[in-house]
This record gives C-alpha cells, structure tokens and sequence, in this order.
C-alpha cells in the first residue's frame, strides 16, 4: 500500500472479520445471507511525534472499534448486490478520518466455489 508521504504513516488494520451478509446477484444469494469476510488495511498519519499529544492518548489514533461497528452496521443495512460496492462503502467509511491517507478494503467470499478458498475483491482508495 502507497501513500503520499507527507509525513510518517503507521498502518491499522482489520483482519478476518467474519460476517453474514446479504450480497450477490444469483436468486441463492438474495434468499438469505451468507459468510463473507473483511479487511480493512489503512495508512494513518502517525500524530505520536506532535507537539503537546501524548504518546498514549486515544485521540491520536484511528478506531479500530468504529471500523468494526462500521462494517456490522452496512451490512446489516440490507441486500447489496455487489461486492465491489460493499468494498466501496467501507473505504468511504474509513476515509471519513481526516488522518487516513490510503484506504484498501478486501471482501472475500469463503463459500461461493467449493473448490476456492475464496473470492472476492480489494479495492484501495487514496485521499486526494
């Protein structure tokens, strides 16, 4: 992941987040939700060299908790037929912080093809 570099960045991530989602275009796919999972790796400025914040003081870092509750709560919004756009929504969501530079979404699917581990999409967005 590449971001501009303005000034140091650190990465926040979330790995693995395993969720019953309503997503996909076949007829199976909108009759009920099925086991997706997400990742959501970030480049943030890294703020513990500013003057007057504390090196451990919660307002100089990036949420993982909202970007959790974030995901929990797009998916259960309803039905999305596409994973790109899930992908999407969860990078705009990250963005939402003025501190993240880089947003790269991954959502993969762990049962479509018995014969895949998954599939899926990642998308990077960056902060212009």
């Amino acid at each position: 992941m590449t971001a501009p570099r303005t000034q140091p960045l650190r990465q926040v991530f979330v790995r693995g987040l395993e969720l019953q989602a309503r997503l996909g275009i076949y007829a199976h796919e909108k009759a009920g939700p099925q086991r997706i999972r997400v990742h959501m790796e970030l480049a943030v400025e890294d703020e513990s060299a500013a003057v007057g914040i504390g090196p451990d003081q919660l307002s100089r870092v990036v949420d993982y908790e909202r970007l959790v509750l974030g995901a929990r709560a797009e998916v259960a919004r309803g039905h999305v037929l596409l994973v790109e756009t899930l992908a999407e929504t969860l990078a705009a969501m990250a963005l939402e912080d003025p501190r993240v530079r880089v947003a790269r979404v991954t959502i993969e699917k762990p049962d479509a093809f018995a014969d895949a581990d998954s599939v899926g999409v990642t998308v990077e967005r960056v902060r212009a």
